[in-house]
């Protein structure tokens, strides 16, 4: 688990990047000038309160997770409707697993401090690793690119073929940089990026890095901490293009929420 001086330490290299995270006054007023995007829940789903979410995405054997803490990281494949895990890969313990993607039929699943980048085939084989030379939050793809949070205000383009750096972006919040940027998921030129340390996901305009909108996930949040006292924070993004509704859940969370967003 990401401790009180792990977080310091991130906090410190953020405002040596400009990434300073805002006082409560700069959040509201940033929170009045981006657009809130609702949301409607349609569907609940059991959940794992052991897997500290890192990393989601769906595919048509089921929902895929990546997951972390040092001796509990994991690749899951899951059954949505039941909860029940249908393949699971065991990191080892030297290894804080964080997001994954699913890119041309290879998975791939970032590590925290590690520096290292798994690939796999969909049968969760390990067919390579990677160094890259930045911490690993989320992962997502553009059909392209893989697309890496650091927890910092700048999202990261690399080639899968080698993880070569292509380019990064800064992401920016009613003008200011934004920060603790984390899971991620890729839709229709557009990245949605959870927030780390709060209820927020982020609509980020991958133009300009510009973030348009943001979802308020306060409520699922009480929600489930009323079912499982243990729940931590919102992490956890996946699209369903076959229904254009996206699966939530969160770190330790016993429910995933499917749902639909506002205009």
């Amino acid at each position: 688990m990401r401790h009180f001086f792990n977080l310091l330490a991130g906090f410190l290299l953020l405002s040596a990047q400009s990434c300073q995270p805002k006082t409560a006054e700069e959040e509201q007023k940033t929170t009045n000038a981006v657009l809130p995007l609702n949301f409607s829940v349609v569907a609940t789903y059991p959940h794992d309160t052991t897997s500290y979410t890192q990393g989601l995405q769906l595919g048509d054997e089921g929902l895929y997770e990546g997951t972390g803490q040092y001796g509990n990281s994991r690749l899951l494949l899951t059954n949505l409707t039941n909860g029940k895990i249908i393949k699971a890969l065991d990191l080892d313990e030297q290894y804080f697993g964080e997001g994954i993607t699913i890119l041309n039929d290879t998975i791939y699943q970032l590590t925290w401090k590690e520096n290292k980048v798994f690939q796999y085939t969909k049968d969760f084989k390990k067919i390579n690793e990677f160094a890259i030379d930045k911490e690993g939050w989320g992962l997502t793809n553009n059909g392209k690119d893989l697309l890496l949070t650091n927890g910092s205000c700048e999202l990261f383009f690399y080639n899968p073929n080698g993880m070569q750096l292509r380019k990064s972006q800064l992401v920016t919040e009613n003008g200011s940089p934004s920060y603790n940027l984390n899971e991620l998921e890729f839709v229709g030129g557009y990245l949605y990026a959870n927030q780390y340390t709060t209820p927020y996901i982020l609509k980020i305009d991958t133009t300009n890095g510009e973030v348009v909108a943001k979802i308020d996930l306060s409520s699922l949040w009480e929600q489930v901490k009323q079912l499982f006292s243990g729940a931590e924070v919102p992490n956890g993004i996946a699209y369903n293009s076959a229904t254009n509704r996206f699966l939530v859940t969160g770190k330790l969370w016993p429910q995933v929420f499917e749902i639909t967003l506002g205009q």
